[in-house]
């Protein structure tokens, strides 16, 4: 059975040290996640796999370690200083603060929104039935909602809305409120007529009444220079894909490429997100995968580029990292979604369980707005040069795919995440991490605490670390099965038993100089001399 709720896998994370929460000790950070010894490698696995599918199993593709502090015209060539903005409103009782394009899918997640569409169930509610759910429920759930400050108010113009509807419609239960949906409950309790009566959108954190939307930049400001209030503004790059273009001429010239070429980096991000959450799937600090992919577009089909992109990206996603397919859909931007700049952008979904979301842009068009932008403002030419028509000069189009490295591995802990019912009735969690991301390789397991064995367990232990590339485990803490079962938390592909038929004292166990090996999918165990271990396990990771 795999994850039902996302608590089930931030609990095995921070047990099994995977990812813990910031500054924990003092306090915490809201929203931000330091990766632990099992999640950086987890992490660091994620981030290979795509480094060698994108860039060394490419021909046409280079990499690119771009600084994180960049000159602030760069931004102002992007348009982040000037447009980089959400809209955002606070609350006037608790003070929070909210995006106005996140505000519907708060609403539906809140408790006290979850509370009133278990009373809705029923499909007829009278506003008897309200009013006392604002009585009660709501009180404690959402104090500052407009039915639990102004109650008579509230009722008042629902009834009469609903008065006013029975009229248009000719329907008698004037008394009863029927919806249809929830977003219809969302339009009832919070529709901007009740502004006349002085009720505004509900915050979805406790109900009171929000602000008109502003707009607020989303980049982080610090300065440059050695006295305080005297430097000048500079900022956390707010994506990784201006590194890349204002090194364009820089990588084409001293690389020698050839139209079409792309240039992939991996960095960190910053944006200071008003609403982040779901563990790590929104947070202010992030780490980029992207790649932008200079074509001639009078050579070069871009729709076709544009579909290769697409399933290069679902390519990797799925075969590569090993996601489910059927947690896994395409989903092409409408065009009132689209930058101005853009000509299409397709994300992939995945189905986390808190319902579908971006896991990452497969690809996006960008035409050649970038290029061009950063030669008005530097007064620098980008343009490529033909290298079969000196004469020919042109800025190339791009194609963009973007992925989170922390957006992914959440989808990669949450896919793998597994509880399996035994023979015996026990449960077992296990992590299925395609064998090529599982932070740990191979763990060694002396049955017991016995020196001599443990001596033994050791020599195998060395072997391996000093003959293979693999990273592994040694465990001598509690039982074998409790060790097993450790393993399988953490996802280790292959563990290896050291028993007392290794060491000669037990026949029933196995042969002497022959150790176990455990499947952690299949529970299978298999007996292997310790000079063919090498042998074995080179087959289990070709395969």
């Amino acid at each position: 059975m795999p994850a039902t709720s996302l608590d089930q896998v931030v609990s095995l994370c921070k047990r099994r040290g995977f990812i813990f929460p910031g500054s924990e000790i003092y306090g915490g950070l809201a929203n931000t996640w330091d990766y632990g010894p099992l999640g950086v490698e987890l992490k660091n696995r994620v981030k290979r796999e795509w480094w060698n599918h994108f860039i060394h199993k490419q021909t046409d593709m280079v990499g690119l370690d771009a600084s994180i502090l960049m000159n602030p015209k760069v931004w102002e060539a992007s348009g982040h200083v000037g447009s980089f903005a959400d809209l955002i409103s606070s609350c006037k009782h608790c003070k929070k603060m909210v995006r106005e394009d996140h505000w519907p899918e708060l609403v539906e997640n809140s408790h006290w929104f979850q509370s009133l569409a278990k009373l809705y169930r029923n499909e007829e509610v009278s506003l008897l039935d309200l009013k006392a759910w604002g009585e009660k429920d709501a009180k404690t759930l959402a104090p500052n909602l407009a039915i639990v400050r102004n109650p008579s108010v509230t009722i008042s113009w629902l009834a009469e809305f609903l008065e006013n509807a029975s009229k248009a419609t000719k329907d008698s239960n004037e008394d009863i409120l029927i919806l249809s949906s929830m977003k219809e409950l969302i339009k009832y309790l919070a529709t901007e007529q009740l502004a006349t009566t002085g009720l505004l959108m509900p915050c979805p954190y406790c109900g009171g009444e929000l602000t008109p939307p502003k707009p607020f930049n989303l980049m982080f400001k610090t300065q440059q220079g050695v006295i305080e209030g005297e430097g000048t503004d500079i900022y956390l790059r707010p994506e990784t894909a201006q590194g890349i273009f204002v090194n364009f001429l820089n990588v084409s010239q001293s690389m020698r490429m050839r139209l079409p070429f792309g240039i992939g980096q991996i960095g960190k991000a910053f944006r200071n997100e008003v609403t982040p959450g779901n563990f790590t799937f929104r947070t202010r600090e992030f780490e980029q995968m992207e790649i932008e992919y200079f074509f001639d577009p009078e050579r070069e089909d871009w729709k076709k580029l544009y579909e290769q992109w697409k399933a290069r990206s679902m390519e990797f996603i799925q075969d590569v990292l090993g996601i489910s397919k059927e947690n896994l859909r395409l989903r092409d931007h409408e065009p009132d979604e689209l930058a101005h700049y853009a000509k299409g952008t397709t994300d992939i979904e995945y189905n986390f369980p808190f319902g579908w979301g971006e896991l990452c842009a497969a690809v996006a068009y960008r035409s050649d707005y970038d290029l061009k932008q950063h030669e008005k403002f530097s007064g620098q030419s980008l343009q490529y040069t033909d290298p079969d028509d000196a004469q020919r000069k042109i800025t190339p189009h791009v194609m963009e795919p973007s992925f989170g490295s922390d957006r992914v591995t959440l989808a990669v802990l949450i896919d793998a995440y597994t509880e399996e019912e035994l023979e015996n009735g026990d449960v077992r969690t296990v992590m299925k991490f395609d064998k090529r991301l599982s932070p740990i390789d191979i763990a060694i397991l002396p049955l017991s605490k016995k020196e001599h064995l443990v001596a033994k367990a050791k020599e195998v232990h060395e072997m391996l670390l000093e003959h293979t590339n693999l990273v592994t485990d040694f465990d001598v803490t509690g039982s074998i099965g409790k060790r097993y079962r450790r393993q399988d938390e953490i996802g280790t592909p292959l563990c290896i038993t050291v028993d007392f038929g290794t060491i000669g004292e037990d026949s029933e166990q196995g042969d002497p100089d022959t150790v176990t090996i455990r499947d952690r999918d299949t529970l299978e165990q298999k007996r292997v001399k310790i000079s063919d271990l090498r042998a074995e396990i080179a087959e289990y990771w070709k395969n």
